[in-house]
C-alpha cells in the first residue's frame, strides 16, 4: 500500500512540474508574440526589424519557434532579401513549420501591396528620365515570368507616365509585337513620347535581331505622327539593358 501511495505521490509530483513547464512556455511563447506589437505602439512601424514586422502579420510561430524566429529562419533562408520572399510560393512558404495557408496568404498579400506602393510612387512623383527609372517600375510586374511580355509606357511632355499596357505576350524565346496596337494605344492616352519594356526569361541581356528590328520599327511609326520612342529597355534578373543608354536610338 505504501508503495502504491509512493508511486502516487511521484506522478502527483510529475503532473504538477509538467502542468509548470507548459504554463511557462505559453507563458513565454505569448511575450515573444506580443513584443513586436507593443515595439510598434512604443516606438513606431520604421524601429522594427524586417522578422519583427512579418510576425506581427502572421501573428504566432510554432511550438518550436516564436512568429519571430520563424520568420527570421525564411528570411535567413530568403538570404535577407525581401525580393526573394515574394518570389516565394504560398506552398514554398507552407513548407515551413508553423505557416499554414491562411499565414502563406497574407504573407502573399503583404508582398503584393508593397509592390503597389512602389509603383504607385514611381508613377506620382517620377519622371521616367533614365532607364533605371523604367527598370524599377517594370521589374516587378515581369521579374517572375516564364515568357516574354512587351509593354508600351504612354508619357506626356515631362516624361510622365499616362498609361502603362502590355502589347504582347509570347513565348520563352520571343513576342511579335504589332507596331500598329503600339501607336493605337499612344493616340488613345495622348501621349507624346513613348518606351518599350521587354523581359527576357533566359537572363541574357543581349538584344536580338528581332529586338532592334522592332526598336527601329516603333520609332520610324511614333515619328510619322509626331511621337518620340524615349527607350527600349530590356529586363532581365541580371539588370537591364537600354537601347537610349547604349546610343542605339
Amino acid at each position: 500500500m505504501s508503495d502504491v501511495v509512493h508511486k502516487i505521490d511521484e506522478f502527483s509530483e510529475f503532473d504538477e512540474a509538467f502542468v509548470e513547464d507548459v504554463d511557462h512556455i505559453a507563458m513565454r511563447d505569448v511575450d515573444a508574440e506580443s513584443r513586436p506589437r507593443e515595439k510598434l505602439v512604443r516606438e513606431g512601424a520604421s524601429q522594427l526589424t524586417r522578422a519583427e514586422l512579418l510576425a506581427i502579420l502572421i501573428g504566432s510561430g510554432s511550438r518550436e519557434k516564436n512568429a519571430e524566429e520563424l520568420m527570421s529562419e525564411i528570411l535567413a533562408d530568403c538570404g535577407g532579401r525581401l525580393m526573394l520572399l515574394d518570389r516565394m510560393s504560398i506552398e514554398e512558404l507552407m513548407s515551413y513549420k508553423g505557416i499554414g495557408e491562411a499565414k502563406a496568404i497574407t504573407i502573399k498579400a503583404a508582398m503584393e501591396l508593397s509592390n503597389r506602393r512602389v509603383k504607385e510612387t514611381m508613377t506620382d512623383s517620377k519622371a521616367f528620365s533614365s532607364a533605371d527609372v523604367t527598370y524599377q517600375f517594370m521589374y516587378e510586374r515581369l521579374k517572375n515570368l516564364s515568357h516574354e511580355e512587351c509593354w508600351a509606357l504612354m508619357l506626356n511632355n515631362s516624361a510622365r507616365l499616362l498609361k502603362a499596357a502590355k502589347v504582347s505576350q509570347g513565348g520563352r524565346t520571343g513576342t511579335v509585337v504589332d507596331t500598329r496596337i503600339v501607336l493605337k494605344k499612344a493616340i488613345l492616352a495622348e501621349a507624346t513620347c513613348v518606351i518599350l519594356v521587354h523581359n527576357h526569361p533566359s537572363g541574357s541581356l543581349r538584344p536580338s535581331r528581332d529586338d532592334d528590328n522592332l526598336t527601329r520599327s516603333v520609332k520610324d511609326a511614333l515619328s510619322m505622327i509626331d511621337m518620340r520612342l524615349l527607350d527600349h529597355v530590356i529586363i532581365a534578373d541580371g539588370g537591364y539593358y537600354s537601347y537610349s543608354e547604349m546610343g542605339k536610338i
